[in-house]
């Protein structure tokens, strides 16, 4: 019997990235980090950027620590790109989603097509950062004039890898400029905008081939070629979803990391009046499935209140937290004030101030209240999100890393009223994987790469526990402020 082929994921956060390799075979899955690297924007005079030069760097250094594999597939954050000239090189570091370049440039799109007519055609939550209001907000910059071509992080990346461009489907869905019903770009949204979409190289979808590995890149990596690169879902939560082990449709997800990712996976968007008043977003995922659902600003809370803590350690934040009464205050975890950092712990504790509740003073306190205002915010998803696509559930999901976070699974389940199943925690980097597999024979269709899952990665259920009515109660505080 031949060796299970080995694939290496590139998976890129807002704040890491890694190189991971994965051997899968019919009956096993086994994936290792073979380099691990910092992801450090950088705040210069014109605004915050990320290094993406440190990126690709950090990319050739694990493909070199990875050793041979048969492909690679790269996924990352969404709606970020880089500009290329006519001869394609990059005109600058890409810009941060956490810049304020669009700050009020949504109402200038609106004055163009409404917000309920950019969601009927997009189906598009509003989020300041989509790519769609950078562009707007970039259209009169000297950078923009020159530009020729638009790529995403992760086709950026496999550009510079492969030499070959594209634009990768479940990423482009995230820019605003997709139609969800016809998985196409959305061309009157654009012409009426005055965007030009032959900025955007043709479309791929997950499992179609990107290129192989340029010769320079073997010559650096030690790697043998042919080596390709295959186009993965390279929103890392398109991987991430392909990765939730549930056997059946009747589940939620929630995708824990830097951001909470909580909704439902659908086989049609949903595009009502309704549904864009509750900021839910299609998204595209894998063989025609829509990711409905809602972003959260996730453990971004508690990383900001860490780093302005002085890194201490998790554990023993945690461990306090546990010890601190539940719902004695919390704060609305989707408020857009919390997307800049800086300041964490005093402006949390400004909103419990504000909002008439008890102020968390201590880490332990401030750490209770962000883990209670995120399972109170998945809660209010997953009940909203079966409630407007009439697609009831009986089980979540939470991966990424937040599925390692005991009492924040616990605090979820308590919040849904639902049993809650955590893992895989590396989600985004196994979905990657799984779909070159899939791409190169070696698992079967999103079903099989499930049920691979189920077999192979460790999986915590915890049980709900005292009813839901302190929650409700919990969401009537900041319902009625």
């Amino acid at each position: 019997m031949s060796a299970p082929k080995a694939y290496a994921a590139v998976d890129l956060g807002a704040s890491s990235g890694r190189v991971m390799v994965a051997r899968v075979g019919p009956d096993s899955l086994e994936l290792a980090e073979a380099h691990r690297f910092a992801n450090r924007p950088v705040r210069v005079p014109e605004g915050l950027r990320w290094d993406v030069l440190a990126l690709y760097a950090g990319v050739l250094d694990g493909l070199r620590a990875a050793g041979q594999v048969d492909s690679v597939g790269i996924d990352s954050w969404a709606v970020d790109h880089g500009l290329l000239d006519a001869d394609g090189a990059l005109l600058g570091n890409p810009v941060h989603y956490r810049d304020t370049r669009t700050e009020g440039v949504a109402e200038k799109v609106w004055a163009s097509v409404p917000a309920a007519e950019l969601y009927a055609r997009t189906g598009l939550q509003y989020a300041p950062f989509n790519t769609l209001y950078q562009l707007v907000a970039a259209r009169s910059s000297a950078q923009f004039a020159h530009a020729e071509r638009l790529l995403l992080i992760p086709d950026l990346l496999s550009y510079w890898l492969t030499g070959e461009q594209g634009t990768e489907l479940t990423n482009a869905s995230t820019t605003q400029l997709i139609d969800p019903r016809t998985r196409d770009w959305s061309y009157e949204v654009a012409d009426r905008l005055g965007i030009d979409l032959g900025l955007f190289a043709p479309l791929r979808r997950p499992g179609d081939p990107a290129g192989v590995l340029r010769p320079e890149v073997l010559e650096e990596t030690g790697l043998a070629g042919p080596v390709p690169v295959t186009a993965v879902g390279s929103h890392d939560t398109a991987s991430a979803v392909a990765a939730v082990p549930a056997l059946g449709e009747r589940f939620a997800y929630i995708c824990t990391g830097t951001w909470s990712l909580a909704g439902l996976e659908l086989t049609a968007p949903v595009l009502t009046e309704r549904s864009r008043a509750a900021n839910f977003t299609n998204e595209l995922g894998l063989d025609g499935t829509v990711r409905y659902l809602r972003n959260i600003m996730g453990l971004w809370l508690l990383q900001e209140c860490v780093r302005a803590w002085g890194d201490p350690e998790l554990s023993g934040l945690l461990r306090a937290a546990a010890a601190v009464p539940a719902l004695r205050s919390v704060v609305d975890a989707g408020d857009a004030g919390f997307l800049a950092p800086g300041r964490m712990p005093e402006r949390i504790a400004e909103a419990c101030r504000a909002s008439g509740q008890p102020v968390p003073r201590t880490p332990g306190e401030i750490t209770r209240c962000i883990l209670d205002s995120l399972a109170l915010a998945h809660r209010r998803a997953v009940v909203q999100a079966q409630r407007l696509a009439d697609h009831p559930v009986d089980t979540v999901y939470v991966v990424g890393g937040g599925a390692r976070n005991a009492l924040l699974c616990q605090l979820t389940a308590d919040a849904c009223g639902l049993p809650v199943v955590a893992g895989p925690a590396e989600a985004a980097a196994l979905g990657n994987v799984l779909v070159q597999a899939r791409a190169h024979g070696a698992v079967g269709d999103l079903p099989d790469m499930r049920r691979l899952l189920t077999r192979t990665q460790p999986l915590t259920r915890y049980a709900p526990r005292g009813g839901t009515a302190r929650w409700e109660a919990a969401e009537a505080r900041l319902t009625t402020r």
